[in-house]
């Protein structure tokens, strides 16, 4: 299966949650750090616990790029543990010149083998285009951040009364000619998330901002359902990972995202 499919059968069958591996050794269990690779193993209980309700895992590259290489081996590893079925995200957020962004493309795409990316625009169309020609692959592009800088460029005012997040949502549209195309689009404020949901169109969309950072599932699936769209994926990473530090990660884990779902449930 290709990326849009993947993601499609899970927005069929109800999932929704993409389980956000932001793996940080300073917060997990103390009792992994006496393990080989704490990391890792963390890794493999929260996949083992998640991956028949998860719609997708996302690997923050920052969280494992500060090991060096024994970090890429780490996720490498990690997307080992996933099953073949569901989607897996760099959040690496690249975006470079032509010849740079040619070979970040091949690494995420080709060496790690992930279904999707997470990708900034700044730059331009040139700076993407080599991630937008995998046709198989998802590329999710930044547009609207759930984090406080957002108003510092994602918010300004354009000369055409649009913000230029609305502007970036308009011109990947026109980008998504081989249907591999996504948005990040920030879950913390719903009143903009209705302004702005029918400009997605068709394109999935990555929301960031719910859980630790105070944006709210229920408003977010309620918003969705209103419009009868069910192309959104809902990232929660510290919410899920950190919420247990006993032995019994494993099943808080599993009833924290049944729970998620069950939220979600009620709004399909």
């Amino acid at each position: 299966m290709d990326a849009n499919q993947k993601l499609q059968k899970k927005f069929d069958d109800g999932f929704h949650i993409c389980v956000g591996l932001d793996t940080d050794i300073k917060k997990i269990p103390g009792f992994l750090l006496s393990c080989k690779n704490p990391i890792l193993e963390f890794n493999k209980i929260i996949i083992d616990s998640t991956f028949k309700h998860a719609a997708s895992y996302k690997i923050n590259f920052a969280f494992y790029e500060l090991y060096g290489s024994k970090g890429f081996d780490d996720i490498s590893q990690t997307l080992e543990l996933i099953p073949n079925d569901v989607l897996t995200i760099a959040d690496a957020k690249r975006g470079d010149i032509g010849n740079t962004s040619q070979m970040y493309a091949q690494s995420i795409f080709n060496y790690f083998n992930f279904d999707a990316v997470t990708l900034n625009p700044f730059m331009g169309f040139d700076s993407l285009s080599p991630f937008l020609e995998y046709p198989d692959k998802l590329n999710f592009i930044l547009a609207l951040t759930s984090n406080n800088g957002a108003k510092d460029f994602e918010k300004l005012m354009l000369s055409n009364n649009k913000f230029l997040f609305q502007h970036v949502i308009q011109t990947v549209n026109g980008w998504n000619t081989n249907n591999n195309c996504g948005i990040v689009f920030g879950a913390t404020n719903v009143k903009e998330l209705e302004e702005n949901i029918q400009s997605f169109n068709s394109m999935p969309i990555l929301l960031p901002g719910v859980g630790a950072q105070g944006g709210s599932l229920e408003d977010v699936a309620n918003t969705f359902s209103l419009h009868k769209k069910k192309n959104y994926l809902v990232n929660i990473s510290r919410a899920l990972l950190y919420l247990d530090n006993s032995d019994n990660l494993s099943i808080s884990v599993a009833k924290a995202i049944k729970d998620l779902n069950s939220i979600i449930q009620i709004y399909i």
